[in-house]
């Protein structure tokens, strides 16, 4: 009975990804600084930040390229913090191919196989097969300098797949592409993960590809993770006003609270540019604090001068075919960026308008504290 629930525990962690009180110094620098996450079998997970935040120090840490300070890496249910990268049956993409151009490739994609001692029958087989998986049958004989920017990558994402790793990590691997290349490779490598059913650990700094392709996103900062969550938490429920800012586009107000109140409750707010409403906080809020209220663009409603809300002038409109986004100016400087969908019959502002901005109350999210 207990060899049949050790195997039962292998088999439902095999390809999960835990990483425990995480950190990595590089002399008196804490390039990751107490992270901790697990990515769960069949996940696939984005680590997002701008640059420096730590996130390719956490794959590099996971792919065993570099060893932590302190902390644990485990690889399904195996502790792996300093086991060799050969040790670890993962699979890597990096952002640039590495392709040998001297090979065929189908040469390529069976490399790493012969590096195992696989047979020459079987590992061409096996990247036959790897390549009808990117859809890119019939291409075995070619060089790759024969292939284009995203076959190219295709044929990376083979050579990962080949031997069947339990994980897959991708360290900004569509950032050399162009835009329409990228957005069509995005989608193809989900297609592929859920067809395998492959653990996948992302990283990018580009938050439209975290949200398009993710189960989850991990949007870390200075080395720390400020919040994991799936694409419409971290968007809708920012955690922190990094994130908010970070994900998507925000607008900040400086207000102060005018009552105490818990965490995700509404609190009557006085925003400093002379005009009251509510907003849903983060965190409990004591009295009279100062907060930072972020309001995303498109939950901003403009009305004509005079009505309740921030009174202001728009100074000007960009428009983008499916929104139209006008900013407003609403005294000491301070601007708003509203985003009116195209469909909607208060579309037509103009530069030069008097408006007021109002918002409701549950669309705007209050953070202690000051920028």
């Amino acid at each position: 009975m207990a060899a049949a629930n050790a195997q039962d525990t292998v088999r439902t962690s095999s390809g999960r990804v835990a990483v425990s009180e995480l950190v990595k110094r590089f002399g008196s620098v804490a390039a990751v600084d107490g992270v901790s996450l697990a990515v769960e079998p069949g996940e696939f997970v984005a680590l997002l930040g701008p640059s420096g935040s730590g996130k390719t120090t956490i794959l590099m840490m996971i792919a065993g390229f570099e060893y932590p300070t302190s902390g644990r890496v485990e690889i399904s249910g195996a502790d792996m913090t300093f086991a060799a990268p050969n040790k670890r049956n993962l699979g890597m993409v990096f952002q640039r191919y590495t392709l040998f151009p001297h090979m065929t490739v189908e040469d390529n994609i069976a490399f790493p196989l012969k590096m195992r001692g696989v047979s020459r029958g079987e590992r061409m087989k096996r990247a036959q097969a790897a390549l009808e998986a990117v859809r890119l049958a019939g291409y075995g004989g070619r060089q790759p300098g024969q292939l284009s920017g995203g076959q190219q990558q295709r044929v990376a994402l083979a050579r990962a797949i080949v031997y069947e790793p339990r994980v897959l990590l991708m360290d900004e691997p569509l950032s050399a592409l162009d835009k329409n290349l990228r957005e069509e490779m995005q989608l193809e490598i989900k297609h592929l993960q859920r067809e395998l059913g492959i653990t996948v650990i992302f990283v990018t700094h580009d938050q439209t590809e975290a949200l398009t392709m993710a189960d989850r996103v991990a949007v870390l900062d200075h080395g720390r993770l400020q919040q994991i969550g799936t694409p419409r938490d971290l968007y809708e429920r920012p955690a922190t006003p990094f994130v908010a800012g970070f994900i998507g586009e925000t607008n900040f107000l400086p207000a102060k609270s005018m009552a105490a109140a818990g965490s995700g409750a509404l609190v009557p707010i006085a925003l400093e540019l002379g005009s009251g409403n509510s907003a849903m906080t983060v965190g409990a809020v004591p009295a009279n604090a100062l907060l930072r209220v972020a309001i995303r663009p498109e939950r901003l409603v403009l009305s004509k001068a005079g009505a309740q809300g921030l009174q202001g002038t728009i100074v000007e409109t960009i428009y983008a075919g499916s929104a139209t986004t006008c900013v407003v100016e609403i005294g000491n400087g301070a601007r708003l960026r509203a985003r009116i969908a195209a469909e909607r019959a208060d579309a037509a502002w103009s530069p030069g308008d008097q408006v007021a901005v109002s918002w409701r109350p549950e669309h705007a999210r209050a953070f202690a504290g000051t920028p």
